[in-house]
């Protein structure tokens, strides 16, 4: 099976996404990460306001299968949370790249270990 991998966006290993176009980006999971997860049920985010430290747990997404806990790929204050998944988490499976992104972060610091577009696929091959 192919997933949608979007070059674009750099990676953690841990399946999260980041934009990394400008100072505020964008963060959700992974086409793969979505399909390994099933149907998912429930997401836990952290507050606007909210420190998030990159490497480190946000948040959770619940699904039928599993209890996943999410890792930033950055680090930084959070700006904007996704209120459409508190009534919709099924977004995250429907669009993970689009209406299903988590949340938006004032990136101070990135990961050392985010991937690029052609490694991310290297690793879920």
């Amino acid at each position: 099976m192919s997933f949608e991998v979007l070059d674009e966006l750099r990676y953690l290993e841990s399946h999260e996404w980041t934009t990394t176009d400008s100072d505020t980006v964008r963060i959700g999971v992974s086409d793969f990460a979505q399909d390994e997860l099933g149907d998912v049920v429930f997401v836990e985010l952290p507050d606007v306001g909210d420190e998030v430290a990159a490497g480190e747990a946000f948040g959770v997404v619940e699904s039928i299968k599993a209890v996943s806990d999410l890792y930033a790929p950055v680090s930084g204050e959070v700006v904007a949370v996704n209120e459409d998944l508190f009534d919709r988490p099924e977004l995250v499976n429907d669009d993970p790249y689009g209406d299903g992104w988590l949340l938006e972060v004032e990136r101070d610091s990135e990961s050392d270990d985010l991937l690029d577009a052609d490694a991310y696929r290297d690793q879920i091959a």
